[in-house]
């Protein structure tokens, strides 16, 4: 056979191969998307920062104009805590970090024309008042995890949260969170409404051993990633004789707060972990590192779609589904050009879900209270 005669009998076999791929893929796709319809605004990429190394940390102080915090980038200004196409927040919201072997820093900017506080005691529940806080998971398995607030007053309230409250985790106020420096310093005047203020600004040190205790690893490595997310809480107010006074609905109940948030949840709602930004930790020269998705995290998102899932059967049914086609869900599911596949063993009241793509070992898990677990005690063949 000559080569016209050969490229043209093998060039139609070529196209209906590449015809067939490409439906496959397409398949592939289009299930992909309608596995996951109806749940789009808790699959937005989250947010996500680079954190570099220092050897000489920023004083505590609240001053965030300090040449160390000045050489690394701004996080975007924060958004609607629930994203998707919600007004912008009409006052500006931003974050710095840095880390050394000791501690992650944090500094805060927050534009705010009248400043107010009222609460000085440590562990209340410091958002009823204008707040800064934060949130984070070390492990990224959502359990457990921390929080902190802190108003102009620079009052604290620090506790952990052995898991998401939507699972029965429980607060433990009473956790403190040893050796925290906190700093505010006001662009204005605190309390005063006879004056137009410009913000504050909040310096946080929060040391890493207490964070990564139950950790393999005392040492935060470079290149590690953890889940983060910032959060502003803003109420509406008023002055009634020179003092702020929230605004009530008709029956006196204080109108509900906005939340505004760094990498926005996709609900009102910040205590869902799997929802949180990504922080890198590097060691390498400042703004050198461009972030990259973990395959982990991509191969996550079916996970917690099983999960979003089985509690909308559960909802629905009062017990868990027994299969994956009970939720809509394929076995099988193309990341990154590999092939994963997922699976579920379930009971009326618990489930674990799992995948694991065809070139590796590893075995990620989820069970009905969020627990992310890497390599569980399962063979998955």
């Amino acid at each position: 056979m000559d080569n016209s005669l050969w490229f043209i009998v093998h060039g139609n076999y070529f196209k209906r191969l590449a015809l067939l791929s490409a439906t496959i893929l397409c398949s592939f796709a289009v299930n992909a998307q309608s596995a996951f319809k109806g749940l789009e605004n808790l699959f937005d990429t989250p947010e996500n920062y680079v954190v570099y190394h220092v050897d000489h940390p920023p004083v505590i102080d609240g001053n965030i104009n300090e040449l160390v915090w000045q050489q690394v980038n701004w996080t975007k200004e924060f958004v609607d805590i629930e994203g998707r196409d919600k007004p912008k927040p009409p006052f500006a919201t931003k974050v710095k970090m840095l880390w050394d072997d000791t501690c992650l820093y944090i500094a805060a900017q927050l534009t705010e024309p009248q400043i107010w506080a009222s609460i000085k005691k440590h562990d209340a529940v410091v958002f009823q008042d204008n707040d800064f806080e934060f949130f984070i998971d070390p492990s990224g398995t959502t359990q457990p995890y921390f929080e902190v607030e802190v108003n102009p007053f620079n009052t604290i309230w620090d506790l952990l949260l052995t898991r998401a409250y939507r699972d029965g985790g429980t607060p433990l106020s009473s956790w403190d969170l040893p050796n925290l420096k906190s700093a505010v310093k006001i662009q204005g005047t605190l309390n005063d409404p006879s004056d137009k203020d410009e913000g504050w600004t909040v310096e946080m040190a929060i040391p890493l051993k207490a964070l990564i205790a139950n950790s393999r690893s005392q040492r935060l490595q470079d290149g590690a990633i953890w889940r983060i997310n910032f959060s502003r809480v803003e109420w509406d107010t008023k002055v009634v004789d020179g003092k702020y006074v929230k605004l009530t609905d008709n029956k006196g109940k204080p109108l509900p707060e906005h939340n505004w948030s760094w990498s926005p949840q996709g609900l009102i709602a910040m205590h869902y972990p799997e929802r949180w930004g990504y922080i890198q930790f590097s060691k390498q020269p400042v703004n050198s590192v461009t972030f990259n998705m973990p395959y982990a995290e991509e191969q996550k998102k079916y996970l917690w779609l099983i999960y979003y899932k089985q509690n909308q059967w559960f909802s629905e049914h009062k017990a868990y589904a027994a299969t994956l086609h009970d939720l809509g869900i394929d076995e099988h599911a193309n990341i990154n050009g590999k092939e994963n596949t997922l699976q579920l063993e379930a009971t009326n009241h618990q489930f674990m879900g799992f995948i694991k793509d065809s070139e590796g070992k590893e075995v990620w898990a989820i069970n009905e209270v969020g627990w992310v677990q890497k390599n569980p005690d399962h063979t998955h063949e």
